[in-house]
């Protein structure tokens, strides 16, 4: 097969990784900025044109959409299927799962235990909103935050009321979360390919640090879960409409409760913690459904 993995750094190891395992099954394959596709929009011929050349003969894209590019990586998306292209992920299921807060929404709809979160448009009601909370320690994220950047731990209600104006004076979009405080600075990352878990780690924050992000400094071991916490990811993952998904669960005292579900997981950190070929699944899963 020809594939295309759609990713703006080659030197990536989620890149590399895929590249490798392509390679390694001997399909013919190679990296595309998707930031530098043009599109041509034609009801009889539409094309996709990458350095001013148009692309053709390829049957599967495999996405790595950066979160600055999210909108343009949906649209190239969009116009590879439109071409008949395979797509390792759907651009509405990029778009949901990229917006945190329509993201919590669905899951929450669809019965999925989330950490309770206030959205509030009107800073005279921050005070009033928080009372949803029964503690006083409050996380504030940035709707559009990565890596754990924009992340905050307010340690009371009227510490939280004022982080949140001023983010609401520099017209920044945030939402608050509840601290859950039993999961002890520490989340586990489920790695699922076309409805398998492949791999399951504990990411633990370092000392005097509640996010437990990788590029953060956490540190990450191999973890086993219940088959309470295996269900719930694999529902958040179909809620959501992705065949590769790194759910982000919190261990809590009412159950298994989902933090975030990635549309573009890396495969550094799950690859090097578990020894599992995750890339070489994903490719095994093209391969499988382009036969269908």
């Amino acid at each position: 097969m020809n594939i295309a993995v759609l990713s703006r750094n080659p030197a990536l190891y989620s890149t590399q990784s895929l590249v490798q395992a392509a390679r390694r099954r001997h399909h013919y394959v190679r990296v595309i900025d998707y930031v530098n596709c043009d599109m041509v929009l034609d009801a009889t011929n539409p094309k996709i044109m990458y350095n001013g050349q148009q692309l053709g003969n390829i049957d599967a894209i495999i996405p790595r959409i950066g979160s600055g590019h999210t909108a343009y990586g949906a649209q190239i998306i969009r116009q590879f299927k439109g071409a008949g292209v395979y797509s390792t992920l759907d651009e509405n299921a990029l778009l949901e799962a990229r917006n945190k807060i329509a993201s919590m929404q669905i899951l929450s709809n669809n019965g999925i235990l989330i950490p309770k979160s206030l959205i509030s448009n009107n800073s005279l009601f921050f005070d009033d909103i928080l009372n949803q909370l029964d503690d006083e320690k409050v996380v504030i994220k940035l709707v559009n935050g990565t890596h754990g950047l924009g992340v905050i731990l307010a340690d009371t209600h009227k510490q939280a009321t004022s982080i949140m104006e001023a983010f609401s004076r520099s017209k920044s979009k945030v939402f608050m979360q509840e601290f859950i405080e039993e999961a002890g600075g520490a989340d586990i990352r489920v790695f699922i390919v076309n409805g398998q878990i492949e791999g399951t780690m504990k990411r633990q924050a370092k000392e005097g640090e509640f996010r437990s992000n990788l590029h953060r400094g956490a540190t990450a071991n191999i973890e086993p879960i219940s088959d309470e916490e295996a269900r719930v990811a694999l529902k958040a993952a179909e809620i959501l409409g992705l065949k590769i998904a790194g759910v982000d669960m919190l261990r809590s005292k009412k159950g298994p409760m989902i933090l975030e579900v990635n549309a573009s997981p890396g495969l550094e950190g799950i690859e090097t913690t578990t020894r599992n070929d995750i890339a070489g699944k994903i490719i095994a899963m093209i391969e499988e459904d382009t036969k269908k």
